[in-house]
């Protein structure tokens, strides 16, 4: 069996509400999830799900008000700075956005050495594992000299990539990380996410509202519905097949090219959503 690397139990976030004497909102409502060595798990859910708080969550950008969060078997979930800047050596992250995630002041060689040489890398060795990252995402040696604006989304979100493994981390937390790219640029970044994980080994917390993006990338799915993790199984089976009205909803807002079967889709998806609100409001009055 391979090893647990990442246990998150019964997460619980909260955030202050607005107004005067403002109360808190309880944005997770105790999510539990694994990820193994070398797995991809796909967290999916629509706009304010929650998703993407536990990824937050779990990189320390937010404060958990309950449960608990370890990884390689230590508990990490109120690491003190400190200790997160030891765990960032292990635990990455890819951010949505290409154009802001990256220094606009930087080249690429300055913003991928960067964290080699904090980390006690010699200048000359950071130049070396620079070259080899950006051989690994696809990019030509001379990008180390270049600044980010001269580079295609696309390349800007590879160049993300690589300074996400130049640690080499064993768990990188993927935040939405193709959705701001065209279609043809997302296949491409996500086959290259799948053969680096090949060749690395490295472990994905994918975070995604696209149920196609997480089937194609992932090996088991978890479905986030507001704040709570309703589904969670192989991604062929929940991408497909899947048990849980929320993600049947998911399923069939997903476009396809036959109008005729788009419009099928559309009638299931409304029939569903009425379903699932008259289920809610039998168990609000049942409660």
């Amino acid at each position: 069996m391979t090893p647990q690397l990442l246990n998150v139990e019964d997460l619980r976030v909260a955030f202050k509400g607005r107004g005067f004497r403002p109360r808190e909102v309880e944005v997770l409502h105790g999510v539990s999830l694994t990820i193994a060595e070398g797995e991809t798990l796909g967290v999916v859910g629509e706009s304010g799900s929650g998703k993407t708080t536990i990824g937050r969550a779990v990189l320390g950008l937010v404060k958990p008000s309950g449960g608990r969060i370890t990884f390689q078997g230590s508990d990490i979930t109120h690491a003190t700075p400190k200790e997160r800047r030891t765990l960032s050596k292990d635990i990455q992250v890819v951010f949505q956005d290409p154009y802001t995630s990256l220094n606009p002041s930087l080249t690429i060689g300055d913003t991928l050495s960067e964290p080699l040489v904090v980390q006690g890398t010699s200048a000359s060795e950071a130049r070396t594992r620079v070259r080899m990252l950006l051989d690994q995402v696809g990019l030509p040696g001379d990008a180390a000299e270049r600044l980010p604006r001269e580079f295609s989304g696309g390349q800007r979100q590879r160049v993300a990539i690589a300074r996400a493994l130049a640690p080499e981390p064993k768990l990188i937390v993927c935040d939405e990380p193709v959705s701001a790219l065209d279609l043809s640029t997302q296949a491409r970044v996500m086959d290259l996410f799948i053969d680096i994980q090949r060749r690395t080994g490295v472990a994905y917390l994918f975070v995604s509202h696209d149920l196609s993006v997480v089937r194609h990338i992932s090996h088991r799915v978890s479905v986030v519905y507001r704040g709570d993790i309703v589904e969670t199984g192989p991604a062929d089976r929940v991408t497909s097949t899947p048990e849980h009205p929320y993600t049947q909803r998911l399923l069939l807002a997903a476009p396809i090219a036959d109008p005729v079967e788009q419009e099928k889709r559309r009638t299931d998806r409304h029939r569903l959503a009425e379903l699932h609100r008259k289920h809610q409001v039998q168990a609000g009055v049942a409660g």
